[in-house]
Formats: structure tokens, sequence, C-alpha cells
């Protein structure tokens, strides 16, 4: 009977916490579709504290990350962030789509097109 209890209380506990993570992540999206991309960088930060042992949430929420920056005008830390995605999940959806952001990006102006941006690779 005890084991059954431990068993419940942790599929319960593991639970929330998905439960938690995937909240922050749909509240994030739904602030930017609103345009208020101060609450998605917040419940980005909230979902990256949640997801630590889900790496693979990681391009997901960074992509989100570099779309609020670019909206906010700050096309340095966004490309940077592309940057990160690229260098971390070659492999992943996420890496190309970052790849698409930087080079219109690069195309509009906001970011250098020859000189490598910090801690690129």
């Amino acid at each position: 009977m005890r084991a059954l209890i431990i068993m419940l209380v942790l599929a319960g506990v593991s639970g929330c916490t998905r439960w938690s993570l995937d909240h922050h992540i749909d509240s994030a999206y739904r602030a930017y579709d609103r345009g208020n991309c101060e609450t998605a960088l917040l419940e980005l930060s909230k979902a990256e504290r949640t997801s630590r042992s889900r790496r693979y949430l990681q391009p997901e929420i960074s992509l989100l990350r570099g779309q609020c920056l670019e909206r906010q005008r700050l096309f340095v830390d966004a490309a940077q962030t592309y940057h990160f995605i690229i260098s971390t999940y070659p492999t992943s959806e996420y890496a190309f789509r970052a790849r698409a952001r930087l080079e219109t990006l690069r195309q509009l102006g906001h970011v250098p097109t020859e000189k490598p941006l910090l801690g690129s690779r």
C-alpha cells in the first residue's frame, strides 16, 4: 500500500511539472501573439527554469525569445540567440528556422553580412 501511494505521488508531481511547463510556453505564445514581448520573455524564463531536465525544449524556447528580441528591435541580441540555436542544435527544425530568421535580418541590414557576431562559431 505504501509503495502504491509513493508511486502515485511521484506520478502526480511529474505531471504537475509538465503541466506547469506547458502552461508557461503556451502563455508565452499567447503574449507574443498579442504583441506583449515583455510578458512573453517572462514566461519563457519561467519555462526555462522548469524545463532544465527537458533539454529538447530549449531550441523552441530560444527561437521564440529571438523573435521577441526582433520585435523589440534588439536585432544583434536576436541574431546571437539564433546563432546559439544553430550551434547547439544544428539538426533541429528550430536551427533551420533560426537560419531563415538570420538571413532575413541580414537582408534587411540589421546584422552584418560578413563580420561574425560575438559568440558565434
